[in-house]
């Protein structure tokens, strides 16, 4: 009887810990899955804020590319192979060079 609270108590604890964890791995940003599930591939340049490059990982094979809109500050994810994208991402990496 005594060994059934002694193991109750330890996966509570294992558990525990595995939610803990997960929590922390997402408060530090890290995503356990992709985020774009749909990506826009029309024009919005002007509409743009700033734009966040998620490159592939063992999580989401894609790279993503989201972009905050200045207005209401909404997510997009942008298709990474639109040519008015790639000229963006281009610049992009080209300011950081500098």
């Amino acid at each position: 009887m005594m060994s059934k609270v002694v193991l109750s108590a330890l996966v509570a604890l294992l558990v525990s810990v595995a939610l803990s964890e997960g929590m922390t791995l997402r408060s530090l940003g890290v995503e356990l899955h992709c985020r774009c599930i749909q990506t826009e591939s029309k024009p919005i340049g002007r509409h743009i804020e700033k734009v966040e490059l998620i490159p592939a990982n063992s999580h989401c094979d894609d790279t993503e590319i989201i972009a905050t809109l200045k207005n209401s500050g909404q997510e997009v994810c942008l298709d990474p192979h639109a040519p008015w994208v790639k000229r963006v991402i281009k610049r992009i990496l080209d300011n950081k060079r500098r």
